[in-house]
């Protein structure tokens, strides 16, 4: 598939997804939205791709919105809700319906849609100069992409409404402390290291990683009674994999074992 702004390079079966509109911070208009929903699209339905690497071209992951695209112009108001609707829920909704693992790597700043768009993935990396900031108040808007959503419950209600009315700059030492990220690498490392993560998960049990994911999002929502039997019943379905009988085979013959996601 073709892109043009977007970069998607599928190497050792992991996709690597770079956002390529550096001379506007890799802000996100119609066409890129629709470009990363095709690149995640592919991604999921591919045996070769393992996991995927989210990250920007440039000294920024996102920076949100296009506001080019999204400001009333005269006599022709901007529609607001088409633009989430067909931009960024179904961007957000594939992150969490893939079931790979979906690794992000904050290069530079993130803000607004940018920002949530990381909350959505399952492992966040940020490098040392990375920053976070939930623009949309300054604009008289509310945070979109799963934002009120996700924020509170990695971050905790107090700081997810500090973040959201006060539009603060979040440090990438800050997001740490406050969970936004798993881990903080230099400038010059961030990549590398981002995607020896990535390999690494796409050489695990990816059928298990994937069930793990389904349960994490059913947790978001689920009592624990509701929580204990979708466990079971996930256990079950993992122990059937052939994965499965791979990682205790390798297990009983002390050999490092070769799992193929099935």
């Amino acid at each position: 598939m073709s892109y043009k702004l977007i970069t998607v390079e599928i190497k050792e079966n992991v996709s690597v997804i770079k956002l390529n509109r550096p001379e506007v911070l890799n802000s996100i208009n119609k066409h890129m939205a629709k470009e990363i929903q095709d690149a995640l699209i592919e991604a999921k339905g591919s045996k070769e791709i393992r996991a995927v690497l989210l990250t920007g071209e440039g000294r920024a992951f996102c920076a949100g919105q296009d506001l080019a695209e999204a400001v009333p112009l005269e006599g022709n108001p901007a529609d607001i809700g088409e633009i989430i609707r067909d931009s960024y829920n179904p961007i957000i909704k594939l992150i969490r319906e893939t079931e790979k693992p979906i690794v992000c790597a904050v290069n530079g700043v993130a803000a607004g849609a940018g920002v949530n768009i990381t909350l959505a993935c399952d492992i966040v990396l940020a490098s040392d100069s990375a920053s976070f900031i939930q623009a949309f108040s300054k604009i008289g808007l509310i945070p979109d992409s799963g934002g009120t959503f996700f924020l509170p419950r990695i971050a905790g209600v107090q700081r997810a409404s500090a973040m959201t009315m006060l539009a603060d700059k979040i440090t990438a030492a800050e997001a740490l402390n406050f969970g936004l990220v798993y881990k903080i690498f230099p400038d010059d490392k961030l990549f590398d290291e981002a995607f020896l993560i990535a390999k690494k998960l796409s050489q695990m049990p990816t059928k298990a990683l994937g069930l793990i994911k389904r349960a994490l999002n059913k947790s978001l929502t689920n009592n624990l009674e509701e929580q204990l039997a979708l466990e079971e019943k996930l256990q079950i379905e993992a122990s059937k994999t052939d994965d499965y009988k791979e990682g205790v085979k390798a297990f009983l013959e002390k050999r490092t074992p070769k799992f193929k996601g099935e």
